[in-house]
């Protein structure tokens, strides 16, 4: 066939349909290595520029949607495998649907990035001659075309973060959590824009498609890669410089149970679970002020049951108190509610819903469209109720804290209360529910992203993996590693002055791409104006 493009790029275009497939679906799989436990980064210099040649070569925009589920489900398949091992809970009930469930949670997730693809297949640099694949390969063209990748990408991320409730478990910024230098850019652009610039230094390798002479291709991958570069040193000097002191006064204990999730809601084992993490609170607790529990470590409604909250109360220091997760059961004119909470109590049994977890996991605490979907839920009963929102809530003895229930912290710009900032983050979680899986480490990362993005301190108590205290730079000062019983003694850290994305969000990230795309959605309709007219004149 004659082509005006690369011999790369002609390799690509007259590859078969099947081919073609399967490349994508790998690239998809191969990307979710660069993300924790493995943080193989440099994978994404691979699979994105591949991803991104092989869309801008698709045949027509059928191909392009195509091309982009399957990369979506080879990546969101390995991505969300984790998933799995709850379903293995109660295996007699669920085992039979993990694979299907995850399978399908896959393919509806691989749509996004059918969308991704199809908006750079449209806006791609096209030769204005008509020759396939239409692509213009000149320097600022392409580097336009790698940008506007980058930009697509980012966009997709975030309307993934909440349409429908959201998902945004592993976003590309996440991947540097394994580099605290380069995560330090996360308290300017967050980790969306991390990802902007992550997914522009990796499809830049596109430039060696260009015709265009070697240097100016050297000296465009050069300026491309460049803010990662920035980041890298800048963040260098941030970890070098001055830390805040830990807050005077206040010393925690974290308590990791490690209780089973297939025991954790025994009747006749309930109980017990509570008394051994009172004993766990109170063994050499002389200089703990206040001492901090899991999500649902209390298996009882704390609010209702009088014999629970006592007990609970016998855990807290003379003067502090025991923050813990539970369920809080509402019963007003004939309709009840259950709400996945966090209850603060007193020495003296004194104990107050502080916070309603209000980001439900979708067939874990609550059915979607349940009216339709004959489905029990995995956690059993009815469903939970979702909360109003994150709140700063202030308590005696502590600094002002935003808390956030398992998967919540995923959510970025959304943990604290907006206009009234705290001084930490508290993040109550029971990973037990995933195994040995990469589950509990990439719900970690997110943990620590969010301490940078807010520039402040992070607490993470699970009821198994993984505790931790991160400090407001993402350091992981003391943790407790996944499937251990113990508890962990620390001071609560200082918080950072407000961060450029505490006070801005992920507004200018948001800007920078849309700008991006309009302006390419501009050079394409001007180029589609030009062939036109050319064509026009041909034909006289």
């Amino acid at each position: 066939m004659t082509n005006t493009a690369t011999p790369l790029l002609a390799r690509i275009a007259d590859t078969p349909h099947w081919q073609r497939g399967c490349a994508a679906a790998l690239f998809g799989a191969l990307s979710t290595l660069a993300m924790p436990p493995w943080s193989l980064v440099p994978v994404l210099w691979l699979t994105l520029p591949g991803f991104l040649l092989i869309v801008t070569t698709a045949a027509n925009w059928k191909h392009t949607v195509a091309l982009g589920w399957l990369f979506g489900f080879g990546h969101f398949a390995t991505g969300f495998a984790w998933i799995t091992n709850a379903f293995f809970v109660d295996r007699e009930t669920f085992a039979a649907l993990a694979v299907p469930a995850v399978g399908a949670l896959a393919a509806g997730f691989a749509f996004y990035i059918s969308v991704c693809a199809l908006l750079v297949w449209l806006l791609k640099p096209r030769d204005t001659n008509g020759a396939p694949p239409h692509l213009d390969r000149r320097a600022g063209p392409l580097a336009l075309h790698v940008l506007v990748f980058a930009a697509v990408w980012t966009l997709v991320e975030w309307w993934r973060g909440w349409f429908l409730t959201g998902f945004p478990w592993n976003p590309v910024g996440s991947v540097w959590t394994a580099h605290l230098t380069v995560l330090q850019g996360a308290g300017v652009f967050g980790v969306y824009g991390l990802g902007l610039f992550t997914v522009i230094a990796a499809g830049s390798l596109v430039f060696a498609g260009a015709a265009a002479h070697r240097n100016v291709i050297a000296a465009l991958l050069a300026l491309f890669h460049l803010p990662i570069g920035l980041f890298a040193v800048a963040g260098y000097f941030v970890l070098e410089g001055e830390d805040p002191d830990d807050v005077p006064g206040v010393v925690l204990r974290l308590v990791q149970p490690n209780i089973a999730q297939s025991d954790k809601w025994r009747p006749e084992e309930r109980a017990q679970h509570v008394y051994d993490q009172v004993a766990m609170s109170t063994q050499d607790a002389e200089a703990i002020t206040h001492v901090l529990w899991a999500e649902t470590a209390v298996p009882f409604a704390l609010n209702s049951a009088d014999e629970a909250r006592a007990v609970v109360a016998s855990a807290s220091p003379p003067g502090g108190l025991v923050l813990t997760g539970a369920p809080r059961l509402v019963t007003a004119n004939g309709t009840r509610q259950v709400f996945n909470s966090l209850f603060v109590v007193t020495p003296d049994g004194t104990s107050d819903a502080a916070y309603d977890k209000t980001h439900l996991v979708p067939f874990g605490e609550y059915m979607p469209l349940s009216e339709y979907i004959p489905i029990p839920q995995l956690t059993g009963g009815s469903g939970f109720s979702p909360g109003p929102g994150a709140v700063t809530l202030a308590l005696d003895g502590l600094p002002p804290v935003s808390p956030s229930i398992c998967y919540e912290i995923v959510y970025s710009g959304d943990v604290t209360e907006a206009g009234n900032r705290p001084e930490w983050l508290f993040n109550l979680t029971n990973d037990a529910w995933f195994g040995d899986s990469s589950g509990p480490y990439q719900h970690l990362a997110a943990a620590r992203l969010r301490a940078v993005e807010e520039g402040l301190p992070l607490i993470r108590v699970a009821n198994t993996g993984i505790s931790a205290v991160i400090d407001s730079r993402g350091r992981i000062l003391k943790s407790l590693p996944l499937n251990t019983k113990g508890v962990l003694d620390h001071p609560l850290p200082g918080a950072l002055p407000e961060t450029i994305f505490a006070r801005y969000g992920h507004l200018p990230v948001l800007l920078i791409s849309i700008v991006l795309v309009a302006a390419a959605g501009y050079r394409a309709h001007l180029m589609s104006k030009i062939a036109k007219n050319r064509r026009n004149q041909g034909n006289l």
